[in-house]
């Protein structure tokens, strides 16, 4: 059962959990209160890793640019709070509340915000194996 309490649960006492849960709105709310966030820019919270992807929790302060960014695997960008423009050399979108953007590997990005944004990154490096999913 989760517990409200505890922002991140697992399903079971066991360390082989074959799951967790996330209170969303509790992991922001600390994000937000933390002393790196006062200083404004990037601040991030891995909620997932494995060898096939990685689950990252980012919230980003407003008028914060990250400038010509590539990585290897694939990328999806799921937006939780706030606006994320996103560019490609080809292209540029903005990304609101609720919306998601997936990324190919190996394409260079970049990203600017004008108000406190929030989103799930999400890296998948190469073939996920059913027990990653």
């Amino acid at each position: 059962m989760f517990n409200k309490k505890d922002p991140i649960s697992r399903n079971s006492k066991s360390l082989d959990t074959s799951f967790f849960t996330f209170d969303l709105p509790s992991l922001i709310e600390k994000m937000k209160h933390k002393p790196s966030w006062a200083k404004g820019g990037l601040n991030a919270m891995i909620l997932m890793k494995s060898a096939a992807k990685q689950i990252v929790l980012t919230a980003l302060d407003g008028g914060t640019e990250i400038q010509s960014f590539q990585s290897n695997d694939s990328i999806t960008f799921q937006i939780i709070e706030g606006l994320l423009k996103f560019h490609t050399q080809k292209d540029s979108v903005i990304l609101g509340k609720g919306q998601m953007l997936t990324l190919h590997e190996k394409i260079k990005y970049s990203l600017t915000t004008r108000e406190e944004t929030v989103f799930l990154l999400t890296i998948a490096s190469g073939i996920l194996k059913q027990e990653d999913c």
